[in-house]
């Protein structure tokens, strides 16, 4: 008779030392990533590329499921979602209200960001909705069709 085998859920305490959300997380882990989001939205890219360096997840998500990349984007940082484009972020990811990056960066009006989206990261204008195609229809950004591959 052999010993039973035990599974990763059922290893003891280790599993349940992980936290399943963001409250249970430690205050330095929350005042960390809130550092990170920051960093997205001002558009740091030096300080917020040597975080991924050290190991960040490049596809780091807060609780609106808004990304490193969305957040940049949105905020019309086009050197920062390069960078972010470089080391590995998903230009398609959508956010918990099913908004893509380019998406934003057309409803914002950020045609350098939404160059560097297409050119560079090679973006689904269809992805999301309203997708990047709807939005530069909706707020009228007609010069925007060309950069996104429509006419």
């Amino acid at each position: 008779m052999g010993l039973p085998q035990q599974t990763p859920e059922s290893s003891g305490p280790q599993s349940q030392d992980k936290p399943s959300s963001a409250s249970q997380l430690p205050p330095e882990a929350l005042e960390l990533a809130t550092k990170l989001f920051d960093l997205a939205r001002e558009g740091n890219t030096s300080a917020l590329s040597q975080y991924l360096s050290a190991g960040i997840p490049s596809n780091l998500t807060n609780h609106k499921g808004d990304t490193l990349l969305m957040l940049a984007a949105y905020h019309g940082n086009a050197q920062t979602v390069s960078m972010l484009i470089e080391k590995g972020a998903d230009v398609n990811a959508i956010n918990d209200r099913g908004q893509s990056p380019i998406a934003g960066a057309v409803f914002k009006g950020y045609e350098e960001v939404v160059r560097v989206l297409v050119n560079e990261g090679h973006a689904d204008v269809r992805a999301g909705q309203p997708n990047a195609v709807e939005a530069a229809d909706m707020f009228k950004r007609e010069g925007y069709m060309s950069i996104l591959g429509v006419e």
